[in-house]
């Protein structure tokens, strides 16, 4: 039986109106969880992304499907990733858009930011997508929603507390967590992901370990949005993992905001003492002490392997997930794998994806079956301007740069850009060498996000410049950078003997009027 005490622990802190909400739809009191004494066709463990999209698609086949979660159903994506942590950006970039008003020639005053206020909007809107995601529409799909610790017991059972569960295919989507280095004072002093989202009052200095997209999202809401922040990168770069190009305009952003960003920097040990934290900093052989009000790490994520007892099963698994082949399918055929637990894509739209295709190949017969690796990834990171890229990543493609032609445009040169006086960024495409092929793109700006789909859509259906160049494409818009690129590709194809020949056309013709 679950004690009150263990059921308030489902409400996340603040324990206000909106977090209990949320906990009514994704960890119902009093949910009853009664397993099916037959055997399940699905059961899905994990109740993310992947979790949601495997169990009811599987329910929507027709199947005998259940879900499994030990916490919050919805996973990172609702609770403590995609939907809070856009909801914050959001704020920071009203604050940020409001203090250069006066130079669209509105005058508004002084810009107070009510960090309070701030997050109990970020509450509010993610209490109210919860149901999306809650225990209620998933039973309402015909899938058994069951609260509880999952574990292996063989090849083709588990255990949910005590009580075995027999199941014909299952999908492991328990998800990853934030990675915490093992640094003296840091892990009892400092903020994930999976507590951010409980800050009530803002830092009046904010520290940031980690400069990938996760940290540099945050470092810059929470500049803009009042604090002093200090991002920690051990490298030389940050957003090392995209076009080196985008990292320095975001880092030139960082820079002009007031954000201080130490490269070749490592923290040594952090002390809490008279309510702030000091920090031991070492960059260059040397040390130096920062004191913060808050740390955040934002160092990757790990998966959560341990507590399935995946050997019971025969699911081979190493230190970066659980293995998968072309299918999804692990090294027992009877289990599949979606989202962070064994992509090398930790983004929701990847979980989604892996989750449609592996339930099809888990439940359906041969010709419904599907290669999940077949599909094209698009990711964004969602500072200001948005990095967005579609394709192979950029590793593959400096790899082979001299396989690959690339066209490209700034940001600056598009008139819609222009009105709204944006001036960084670029749309690059990158191209199989000596055709239009498009294999990648690149594009930094305001609403990148939005223009990437485009470009997924394009790769994904083997499209080419050709036809890019050929759409029309509305005016004033960002996204016409990316008709006016492909464009750039149809210049290199008039060649000299093109023109010459085209030029005794001309002769010709005008003698004949």
């Amino acid at each position: 039986m679950t004690s009150n005490n263990e059921k308030d622990s489902y409400v996340l802190s603040p324990k206000d109106d909106y977090n209990k909400k949320l906990r009514d739809n994704v960890h119902p009191e009093n949910w009853p969880t009664k397993p099916a004494d037959t055997v399940y066709d699905m059961i899905s463990i994990g109740a993310g992304t992947a979790g949601l999209v495997s169990s009811g698609g599987a329910a929507m086949l027709g199947a005998k499907s259940a879900l499994i979660e030990r916490h919050l159903m919805g996973g990172d994506c609702l609770v403590t990733g995609c939907v809070p942590s856009k909801t914050l950006i959001k704020s920071a970039h009203v604050a940020y858009q409001a203090s250069k008003a006066h130079e669209f020639g509105v005058n508004v005053g002084d810009v107070k930011v009510d960090f309070t206020k701030v997050m109990e909007r970020l509450r509010r809107i993610r209490a109210d997508m919860a149901h999306h995601d809650g225990a209620k529409k998933l039973d309402d799909m015909g899938v058994d929603v069951l609260f509880g610790n999952a574990k292996f017991t063989g090849p083709n059972t588990l255990e949910l507390d005590g009580k075995e569960i027999k199941f014909r295919r299952a999908m492991i989507c328990a998800g990853g967590r934030p990675f915490v280095p093992d640094i003296p004072g840091l892990r009892d002093n400092c903020l994930t992901s999976e507590t951010f989202f409980e800050l009530t009052e803002l830092p009046k200095h904010f520290m940031v370990i980690g400069g990938g997209p996760i940290g540099c999202e945050l470092a810059h809401a929470m500049r803009r949005l009042g604090s002093e922040v200090t991002v920690l990168q051990r490298g030389q770069k940050i957003m090392d993992k995209d076009d080196p190009e985008a990292g320095e305009i975001i880092l030139d952003v960082f820079k002009e905001e007031g954000i201080d960003v130490q490269f070749g920097a490592e923290l040594q040990k952090v002390e809490p003492r008279d309510g702030r934290l000091y920090c031991t900093v070492k960059r260059m052989e040397k040390e130096y002490e920062i004191i913060v009000d808050k740390i955040m790490v934002a160092t990757g994520r790990i998966p959560n392997v341990e507590s399935l007892n995946l050997e019971a099963a025969g699911v081979k698994y190493h230190r970066r997930g659980i293995t998968v082949d072309k299918q999804h399918r692990t090294s027992n055929k009877r289990i599949f794998a979606a989202g962070d637990i064994c992509s090398p894509f930790q983004f929701t739209h990847a979980a989604f994806a892996q989750a449609e295709y592996a339930t099809l190949n888990a439940l359906m017969p041969w010709p419904y079956r599907l290669n999940a690796k077949d599909r094209v990834m698009s990711w964004v990171t969602y500072t200001d301007p948005e990095v967005a890229h579609a394709g192979i990543p950029y590793s593959e493609i400096s790899k082979q740069k001299a396989n690959i032609d690339t066209y490209e445009l700034p940001m600056k040169d598009n008139d819609r850009a222009q009105t709204e006086s944006e001036h960084r960024g670029f749309c690059r495409i990158h191209c199989k060498k000596g055709t239009d092929k498009i294999i990648a793109t690149t594009i930094v700006g305001e609403n990148a996000g939005e223009m990437i789909a485009e470009m997924s859509l394009a790769i994904t259906q083997g499209m080419r410049l050709k036809q890019i160049q050929e759409s029309v494409h509305a005016y004033p818009t960002r996204a016409e950078i990316i008709r006016n690129t492909a464009t750039e590709w149809k210049f290199t194809t008039l060649t000299s003997s093109m023109k010459w020949a085209v030029g005794i056309w001309f002769k010709i013709s005008r003698l004949f009027g």
